[in-house]
């Protein structure tokens, strides 16, 4: 079975709920490491006023018994503290639609007489479903030794340079990092310039990388477009708000440069890990400008999946608008929200690859539990010479 999910709830109703189908039966997960998850959405410097109000933690309603996954859909839970200042209260009409937002999308679609059911469901409030759901997916991932873990690379104008940090120390730093970035220096810079951006009344935008490490060769296919993994990829993450950039591994930088200095050449070195079998050659990479991912499949290197977000459309400096009730030009009204979401971001993204890993691992593996699931994890075929095996002999494919 495919693993899917459905986000349903408003940003002020009374509780968001999701519904993740496909997790196969013998999976260990307890709300603890759920809530870890939705704690990290809500830190980072540039957040707005409405992660002082909410705490979220969920609540596991199916799919989970004695602290282990049956194989049904898991249905969670996440009540909005700030639905008690809504309920049962008039609220002023809306009909100066932001710019860069779904207000007048949204109204033009479905045909709303105010702008309000547009901001409620097309809020990034509902990504908290999203980070619930794709806790369970790494947690999942992890039982095969995956790691998937994001980090900033820039807001605004101020970039970084990782040098050869190994991604799993750029993700410990990220962690301890106000906004998300693991080297001091270029945190420093970008706090200042969410700082600067704040007194200005403005927002501000920035780049994400994600990265899945420890993936099996063969996740995704060529067969067909929707087979691809960088397309299921980049659908993920476009789907996330403000997204308006993705690329897998060095794409941008790689349109510019000739073939040869592209390619990730492939070499061969002895294996001397004493749990294969003696003799065992691997093929491998020096680079991975490729970003793990080869004619749609996973081949083996760390998946890295960049991400450029916009700066949000909602603004304490007023935006030129027209006011659909009196039809005349009129400035925005401020909706609650973040100056700068980048930071908090990360483990949304985190989330999103990690339902897409999780769905392209069980399509690999087959079968209904973990018990079933491990075993063929440990046979997957690798990329050495003892597991691709050629004929070496001519043939005639259509007479």
């Amino acid at each position: 079975m495919p693993l899917r999910f459905l986000t349903a709830g408003e940003s002020h109703g009374p509780s968001l709920t999701a519904i993740l189908e496909g997790v196969p039966a013998g999976l260990a997960i307890k709300p603890e490491i759920i809530n870890k998850e939705l704690a990290r959405r809500q830190q980072g410097y540039g957040s707005g006023g409405r992660m002082k109000i909410e705490k979220d933690t969920v609540q596991i309603l199916g799919g989970v018994m004695a602290g282990e996954t049956t194989g049904a859909p898991i249905a969670l839970l996440v009540q909005n503290n700030d639905h008690v200042k809504w309920k049962g209260k008039a609220i002023e009409s809306m009909t100066a639609p932001r710019p860069g937002h779904a207000d007048l999308t949204g109204a033009v679609k479905y045909g709303y007489k105010d702008l309000r059911p547009a901001l409620e469901r097309a809020s990034a409030r509902e990504t908290t479903m999203r980070v619930a759901t794709g806790a369970v997916c790494k947690n999942f991932l992890a039982q095969f030794g995956i790691i998937i873990g994001g980090y900033v690379s820039s807001i605004g104008k101020v970039q970084t340079d990782f040098g050869d940090m190994p991604y799993e120390e750029r993700f410990t730093r990220a962690e301890e990092s106000d906004v998300r970035c693991p080297v001091e220096t270029s945190a420093a810079k970008m706090h200042a310039e969410i700082e600067k951006t704040i007194h200005g009344k403005n927002t501000l935008g920035g780049v994400l990388e994600i990265v899945a490490l420890n993936l099996p060769v063969g996740l995704g296919s060529f067969v067909q477009w929707d087979k691809r993994l960088e397309a299921k990829l980049a659908l993920a993450i476009m789907s996330v708000q403000a997204i308006k950039g993705v690329e897998v591994g060095d794409a941008f930088n790689n349109a510019r440069l000739p073939g040869t200095q592209v390619q990730d050449a492939i070499n061969l070195i002895p294996n001397s890990a004493p749990s294969t079998v003696e003799g065992s050659q691997f093929l491998i990479r020096n680079s991975n400008r490729a970003g793990g991912i080869e004619g749609g499949i996973s081949n083996g290197q760390p998946i890295i999946i960049r991400a450029a977000m916009k700066p949000i459309a909602t603004t304490l400096l007023p935006q030129p608008t027209v006011d659909l009730a009196s039809g005349t030009e009129s400035p925005t009204k401020y909706e609650r929200s973040d100056f700068c979401p980048v930071p908090r971001a990360v483990p949304i993204l985190e989330a999103m690859i990690a339902f897409v890993l999780a769905d392209a691992l069980i399509e690999k593996l087959g079968g209904d539990s973990m018990n079933e699931m491990k075993p063929r994890f440990e046979a997957l075929r690798k990329a050495t010479l003892e597991d691709l095996p050629m004929d070496n002999t001519s043939y005639i494919f259509w007479e």
